[in-house]
């Protein structure tokens, strides 16, 4: 009989330690009757740049998405073709200097159609407009919450101290030159020397960035070290992601608090930010209480 050598060939063979393996694409939560992928989950977090330990926050987030977009699809809400054309134009120009070339390299290489690329824009247009429906147009910010949060955070309403800063900056491919430029420094003026070498956008100006808040225009590493640097001194080299920075501190003014007329639009923008993210979590849950929803 060939059966029982059969059955015993399946089972010796389903024993066995598989010599590949096979990775299959798994549900990672239901909200309603749609679901979400852990491809998707992972797929959100490569875009935007985040680490295996932000996974349950953007699988929340998509989670959230899903719910404001059926609330608009219940409340019949529709984005005309024109503006999501206009909003892709608007993305094409800033994130591909305006070649939807790049754009369709970038979805190529993603593995990402078109057609669901552009669904997915369409989408975020329909989520915002929802939002500022339902959040963002309801949010006020009465006198008595602004005096409150201004007398609770006096530390986070002050003039900010001014500077003006030279800067070099050196490509990741001439990080070499360093050397040369300490090197023209013993013997050349700042300026001279930034328009020799450095790569920045005020080069041409002897990399001159004039009566600016660090914070606004810098990376947090260049304003920290500004911050702790005397007048007319340079700092040694910092590197961010391969770039080479030089600094020269020029002249600075130091900061001071602000009376309640100065900071007034600076408290009446936190107070209705805290009151839309209340508003907003309001909605959310109770878009969640109506719908049903489970994480796998």
């Amino acid at each position: 009989m060939k059966f029982p050598v059969l059955l015993s060939i399946l089972a010796a063979l389903s024993c066995a330690t598989p010599l590949f393996a096979v990775i299959i694409d798994g549900v990672a939560a239901t909200v309603g009757s749609e679901t979400i992928l852990k491809s998707e989950v992972d797929a959100e977090m490569r875009r935007s740049g985040l680490p295996p330990e932000r996974y349950p926050e953007t699988l929340n987030a998509l989670v959230e998405r899903k719910l404001v977009i059926r609330a608009a699809a219940q409340a019949k809400m529709t984005i005309q073709d024109w503006v999501v054309e206009n909003r892709i134009r608007e993305i094409v120009e800033t994130a591909f200097g305006g070649d939807r070339n790049r754009l369709s390299a970038a979805l190529a290489k993603e593995k990402t159609p078109y057609a669901e690329w552009r669904e997915r824009v369409k989408e975020d247009l329909v989520a915002a407009a929802m939002r500022w429906n339902i959040v963002d147009k309801n949010v006020s910010a009465s006198p008595g919450e602004m005096r409150e949060e201004f007398a609770a955070h006096p530390e986070k309403y002050s003039a900010c101290g001014k500077v003006t800063v030279a800067v070099i900056l050196l490509k990741p491919e001439d990080s070499a030159k360093r050397a040369k430029v300490d090197e023209d420094l013993k013997k050349m003026d700042f300026g001279e020397v930034a328009r020799k070498y450095s790569a920045d956008s005020k080069a041409k100006d002897g990399g001159l960035w004039k009566d600016v808040e660090p914070a606004e225009v810098f990376q947090e590493k260049i304003a920290s070290e500004i911050a702790k640097m005397p007048v007319n001194t340079l700092s040694g080299w910092l590197d961010i992601d391969g770039w080479s920075f030089l600094l020269k501190k020029v002249s600075g003014t130091k900061a001071r608090a602000m009376t309640f007329a100065e900071a007034h639009d600076k408290i009446e923008a936190e107070v209705k930010k805290a009151n839309a993210k209340k508003l907003y979590d309001a909605w959310i849950e109770r878009l969640k209480s109506e719908t049903y929803i489970n994480f796998r």
